[in-house]
Formats: C-alpha cells, sequence, structure tokens
C-alpha cells in the first residue's frame, strides 16, 4: 500500500479507513480497542470486533485523523482535526483538568 492510499476495513455496520501517511503512531486506536486494532494480525483493523458505537468513538480519538469511519447506512462523521494529546503523570491533574476523557468517566 502507498503511503497516500487510504485502505477500507468494512464492517456489518460501520466502515473504518486508514491513511497511512497521516498516522502519527500515538497508537490510540491500539490502547483503546485492541481487540478491533491489532498491528500483528491481516487484515489489522476488523470493524466487527466491537460495538459499532464504541469503535467510533475510539475512531475520533485518532489526533491526526488517519482514521475515519462511516455508517454502513449512509451518515458520515469525519473528525475535525487532529485532536490534541497530553501526557501526565497517573492521578495528576493539569490546569484543573481531571486524567480522564471528556465526557466520559474514562481514565486516559
Amino acid at each position: 500500500m502507498s503511503s497516500t492510499e487510504k485502505k477500507t476495513y468494512e464492517g456489518r455496520s460501520i466502515t473504518v479507513t486508514f491513511e497511512a501517511a497521516r498516522c502519527r503512531h500515538a497508537a490510540e486506536c491500539v490502547r483503546g480497542l485492541p481487540e478491533v486494532f491489532d498491528t500483528s494480525r491481516r487484515p489489522w483493523i476488523r470493524p466487527d470486533g466491537a460495538e459499532a458505537g464504541r469503535l467510533a468513538e475510539v475512531v475520533r480519538r485518532c489526533p491526526s485523523g488517519a482514521l475515519q469511519y462511516a455508517w454502513v447506512d449512509g451518515v458520515r462523521e469525519t473528525p475535525g482535526g487532529p485532536a490534541p494529546i497530553t501526557r501526565h503523570a497517573p492521578g495528576s491533574t493539569a490546569g484543573g483538568t481531571p486524567d480522564h476523557l471528556p465526557g466520559t468517566g474514562e481514565k486516559a
């Protein structure tokens, strides 16, 4: 695959695309859903490995926008741009912000 190509991984209810040239290797996908994103397998993305809504949530965390998704029913949602990634010591808060993902109660 050329680094400028978008590769498509189709699932029953969601399709994920990956553009290698944009990837920053932050591994948000691999840490977020290892049952879907596993670089030691081929194909390395298996959209049916998790509930589609959860997969969409993890794809939206992609800081570079290399990962995108589309619902099979035609509704498309694309990240608005790279998401900032910050790292803090466990349990710390930076600038008064808790060390969890916004809008979730999930640890970052």
